[in-house]
């Protein structure tokens, strides 16, 4: 099913939670909205979802209107499946019971909705666990439980708000896989809320960036992380710093000049980038010893696989790269810039300084 949002704001009294925000969604995609806590995005998926109502503009399902400022259609007749943070499990119910309850509530047939549930169950892998109490199973047992509920539905879009916020990191890892499985093999239109960066990469055909309650960026992934659209995309997503630098030349076919450090560097640059002051985005996989950059070595963080070190240059600006072998603090290297992107200039963009 398809989902288009044309400019919907939603406000409590003073305070604006959405801004404004139009996009559209695929049949089949997958789209992750991302940013930090207070940004809209749970409150974007819960207009969706029917849970609120929009201030302005209008949601659109499969070419079915289904909220405006003067209509709403409400959660149950929008064919659409939530599965929530706090997964919503009824305690006094089984297993099956738990998945089986939207079909009980929808009148279905019981021999339908028994080979509904077990195929459901069978999907997310908990097909012996039907007889159980979700007491008496893990976090990623109940989770898989919130999920079979939801693909019991004959719903088209699956909601998902933080669904992997209270797992551990293990299996947060498992699940991430069991969400890709199931998107793949049901080839259902999936919108996921989550904070973390690491999830909407690994999961999304598409990602949407809000950053107080308006939408700064929506691209694939891997545009997201090369190619932030704002500083405040590229402070959030992925690791690494933001320098000041000045271009040289204008853009040309995708890259430009740019003096950094008392160096000239050709790096990424975006369309209609012109010279002057410009904030360079460079990740830690760009930088390389063995350059002719002097820096001296202000900190050093064991990650495990690498030793996460910040460095300063000359003017006090900082980087970060990954080493092998934690260098002493206050060493002087010397480094090569080898990529790095220019943010688009925008009327919003905050003074320069480092990023996540």
């Amino acid at each position: 099913m398809t989902l288009d949002i044309a400019n919907v704001s939603r406000r409590y009294d003073a305070v604006v939670a959405l801004d404004d925000v139009s996009l559209s969604v695929a049949d089949g995609a997958f789209l992750a909205l991302l940013g930090p806590s207070g940004c809209g995005k749970t409150t974007l998926l819960r207009l969706i979802a029917g849970f609120e109502k929009v201030s302005s503009g209008t949601i659109v399902l499969g070419g079915r209107s289904v909220a405006g400022p003067d209509f709403h259609v409400p959660p149950e007749d929008r064919r659409v499946a939530m599965v929530f943070q706090s997964y919503a499990l009824w305690p006094h119910m089984s297993v099956a019971e738990n998945v089986a309850f939207p079909l009980s509530v929808a009148g279905a047939d019981r021999a339908g909705a028994a080979r509904r549930v077990a195929q459901a169950l069978e999907a997310v892998g908990l097909a012996g666990l039907s007889a159980r109490r979700p007491e008496a199973l893990s976090g990623g047992q109940r989770q898989r439980v919130a999920l079979a509920r939801a693909l019991v539905q004959d719903a088209s879009i699956i909601l998902c708000d933080e669904p992997l916020a209270n797992l551990d990191i293990h299996l947060r890892a498992t699940m991430l896989e069991e969400f890709r499985r199931l998107h793949r093999e049901t080839g259902r239109t999936f919108v996921y809320v989550t904070h973390d960066q690491a999830e909407a990469l690994a999961l999304a055909t598409e990602v949407a960036v809000l950053d107080r309650g308006r939408l700064s960026q929506r691209a694939a992934p891997e545009t997201v992380y090369n190619e932030p659209a704002n500083i405040a995309v590229a402070k959030f997503v992925g690791e690494g710093a933001i320098v000041t630098a000045t271009a040289e030349t204008a853009a040309t076919d995708g890259r430009a000049a740019v003096r950094l450090a008392g160096r000239k560097l050709l790096l990424r640059a975006p369309p209609g980038a012109a010279p002057g002051p410009a904030q360079v985005l460079i990740r830690p996989e760009g930088v390389s010893l063995g350059g002719d950059i002097d820096v001296r070595v202000v900190a050093t963080t064991y990650k495990g696989a690498f030793h996460s070190v910040t460095v300063e240059l000359a003017d006090e600006q900082r980087l970060s790269l990954h080493l092998p072998v934690a260098p002493a603090p206050g060493a002087i290297l010397r480094l090569s810039v080898d990529d790095g992107w220019i943010i688009p200039a925008t009327a919003e963009s905050p003074a320069a300084g480092a990023g996540r």
